[in-house]
């Protein structure tokens, strides 16, 4: 049976490994020296941003070797899709490990609600200081990768929340030591687990979607049908596969019955046109088709395996 398979490729802007690598030793830094503090002052809040970071410093060295796979290693007999899906499992791995610290952190913090805990608040202040700092500074070395890629854009939320988190700290750490309100401690790690939930659940999904080769949620899928089925000689469009390789390229696959028994250069015509299609209405770039004429097989749009 002959197949007809396209691919358009679209040009992206190449990301800063660099400056996602200055990122993780800054984190690498802060992470040492809030565990320390965190001790020291006895603060659940610092303790808790101290493991948040901690959690960054693995993911952005995850982000960072998925970064480097998926822009220098190429297809090959074995890995046919070479590592493009690479980010994608980073970004989901980053997504995940942040919510579950964050329910983590929250149960911590409702049992110190029954046992407020007496902190060294200057401690606290400066480390806070010294977070804000170095993750705003990380956070504008990768603002621009995270625009367009789901990876990035997972660093970039980690390193967001860090510099939120030490804004959050700073504030309970001034309270702390001007009112003794040792309480906000506890208060702070609860909403910095809700805020990190919040942040974390669209990339967390995202991802899910495409590695469980979902349609992107844009396409309407009845829509293309309707499309393809207008094209002078097709009769019927039936076992249609449409997924995501990575949030860059979107595949489509589809058996094409024709109602007449046409030659091969009628096909590739028919093909061009279908493909110009997916291109342009649908954002489709990669396509593999599947002629047929008078065949005896299952007909339905969507096959069920």
């Amino acid at each position: 049976m002959a197949h007809n398979h396209s691919h358009h490729g679209h040009e992206h802007p190449k990301l800063s490994g660099k400056n996602l690598l200055i990122s993780i030793f800054l984190n690498i830094l802060i992470t040492v020296a809030q565990i320390i503090g965190g001790f020291l002052s006895g603060s659940l809040a610092l303790i808790s941003d101290a493991v948040h970071n901690l959690s960054d410093v693995i993911s952005l060295i995850v982000s960072y070797v998925a970064n480097r796979l998926a822009n220098s290693k190429k297809q090959t007999l074995k890995q046919t899709f070479g590592f493009k899906r690479a980010e994608i499992i980073a970004a989901f791995f980053n997504a995940a490990t942040l919510i579950v610290i964050a329910v983590m952190l929250a149960i911590e913090a409702i049992k110190r609600f029954n046992e407020p805990h007496h902190i060294q608040s200057n401690i606290v202040i400066w480390l806070a200081l010294i977070g804000i700092l170095a993750n705003g500074f990380s956070v504008l070395l990768i603002k621009k990768d995270a625009n367009h890629n789901l990876n990035m854009k997972s660093a970039y939320l980690h390193l967001l929340t860090d510099m939120l988190t030490s804004v959050a700290v700073l504030v309970g750490g001034l309270l702390m030591k001007y009112y003794q309100i040792f309480w906000i401690d506890a208060v702070l790690t609860l909403l910095i687990s809700v805020y990190l939930i919040y942040m974390s659940w669209r990339v967390f999904l995202e991802s899910l979607k495409i590695l469980m080769l979902f349609a992107p949620d844009d396409i309407v899928i009845k829509d293309i049908e309707k499309e393809i089925l207008k094209i002078e000689g097709v009769k019927n469009i039936h076992h249609v596969h449409i997924w995501q390789l990575n949030e860059k390229n979107c595949h489509f696959e589809a058996h094409i019955e024709f109602k007449n028994d046409i030659k091969l250069s009628d096909f590739d015509s028919i093909c061009e046109e279908i493909e110009h299609l997916l291109i342009h209405d649908f954002n489709i770039n990669h396509c593999s088709l599947q002629p047929e004429f008078n065949r005896d097989d299952e007909k339905a749009f969507i096959i069920q395996d």
